[in-house]
């Protein structure tokens, strides 16, 4: 059946033109319909069951489904058969329309076939097109039509009359094609030995394809060198989007939990400043040390306990309050610097949210300076670390009627 003379009769100039978007599914799903199922040829036959085993002939057009199905009688119409495992070991004279993870053509195949699988192998003889879309497509039958084939892995070892377009990662061809052949792989391009293409090969690929000395193509050969890799300037461009997207995506985040803590425990952030206000220097040192210590010397524990047997669980516990702790400075490192801030410009004592993640935004820009910048982060965190340390003793072992506010 000639589809383009067809759709012309079918849409008219105008439906065509103004209705074009609403028209194209319409097309591609005419087109995948087999041609001869418009046409009455004899009584369909449906079936479907978990395992079907297709054993006696239809007379007209056969429609068979199943988790696995087996056609092994004759269709005199059209056969579309969806399965996980679809084999077909018997003539079609009409049209074949697969659908399944594992498809097997075995048998001849008096119009197009049409499949759409994981694996595909096809070792009968195709009268009309092939149109083949899986993971990996093996063609040892001979083509008489056209054949369109989208895979990651082809082979074709049984030839082709007709023209023959292939897109896929390894394509690999054999024996007689009749015309043209137009091949785009992203990997490799291989002529097996005594190959014969009467037409043209053109062929785009990162290398050149494999052509034996034993392999004839009369229309001449056309190569496109197509690098699929990016190139170093693409490279660089795609390393800096990325490392750009991580790091917004790091630093959003952070914001995020840095607001919900101010706003969740704003007597504990209170509490952190008022140690940094109200404490003289030398107490001041002495949190940051506590701090060192603990984020220094805490992993060296861990891997001590970890070396015994009886000490892996506890060091699995310690590893993650270990992380706990970290996480909780770095984050009360920026709600620190914000609620100084709300201190020194709005004369406000109180932590809010907006003061957390303000913090930790500054934060953020300010890790971004060289040396310094990692120095004021890193004395921050040292200082957060060692009053969450104090603060969460002193709730643990309290002594003052007030501590137990902080949380």
């Amino acid at each position: 059946m000639q589809y383009p003379r067809l759709l012309r009769r079918i849409f008219p100039y105008r439906l065509r033109r103004s209705a074009m978007p609403r028209v194209t599914l319409i097309i591609l799903a005419f087109l995948l319909i087999p041609a001869s199922t418009l046409a009455a040829r004899g009584p369909a036959s449906f079936s479907a069951a978990r395992s079907l085993v297709a054993a006696s002939s239809s007379p007209g057009n056969a429609y068979v489904a199943g988790v696995s199905v087996v056609s092994t009688a004759p269709v005199a119409g059209d056969l579309s058969a969806v399965g996980g495992s679809v084999i077909t070991a018997a003539p079609v004279q009409g049209d074949e329309l697969i659908a399944g993870g594992s498809v097997n053509v075995r048998a001849p195949v008096g119009g197009d076939l049409r499949a759409v699988g994981g694996g595909i192998t096809v070792d009968g003889p195709i009268a009309g097109d092939l149109f083949a879309f899986g993971y990996s497509v093996h063609n040892s039958g001979r083509t008489a039509g056209s054949s369109f084939i989208i895979a990651a892995n082809v082979a074709l070892s049984g030839g082709a009359v007709g023209p023959v377009i292939v897109y896929g990662n390894n394509i690999t061809l054999a024996g007689e094609f009749a015309s043209d052949v137009k091949l785009t792989a992203i990997g490799r391009v291989v002529l097996a030995p005594n190959t014969v293409i009467r037409g043209k090969l053109s062929y785009e690929a990162p290398e050149p394809a494999v052509i034996p000395a034993s392999a004839t193509i009369l229309g001449g050969v056309e190569y496109t060198n197509a690098s699929y890799l990016p190139d170093a300037g693409t490279s660089r461009i795609l390393a800096f989007v990325s490392i750009g997207f991580f790091l917004f995506v790091r630093i959003f985040g952070a914001i995020i939990l840095a607001g919900l803590l101010a706003g969740l425990f704003p007597r504990l952030a209170e509490e952190i400043t008022e140690r940094a206000y109200g404490e003289r220097l030398s107490r001041l040192l002495l949190t940051m040390l506590l701090g060192f210590g603990i984020l220094v010397a805490t992993p060296v524990l861990i891997i001590l306990l970890a070396l015994t047997f009886v000490g892996i669980g506890i060091a699995l516990l310690l590893f993650i309050l270990y992380a706990l702790l970290v996480l909780l400075a770095l984050l009360y490192a920026g709600i620190f610097l914000g609620s100084m801030g709300a201190r020194r410009f709005a004369k406000r004592d109180m932590v809010l949210w907006r003061d957390g993640m303000l913090g930790m935004l500054a934060l953020s820009l300010i890790a971004f300076l060289p040396f310094v910048g990692l120095l004021v982060v890193a004395i921050l965190t040292l200082f957060s670390a060692g009053a969450l340390l104090l603060i969460f003793f002193q709730y643990a072992f309290p002594h003052e009627e007030t501590t137990t506010e902080l949380l």
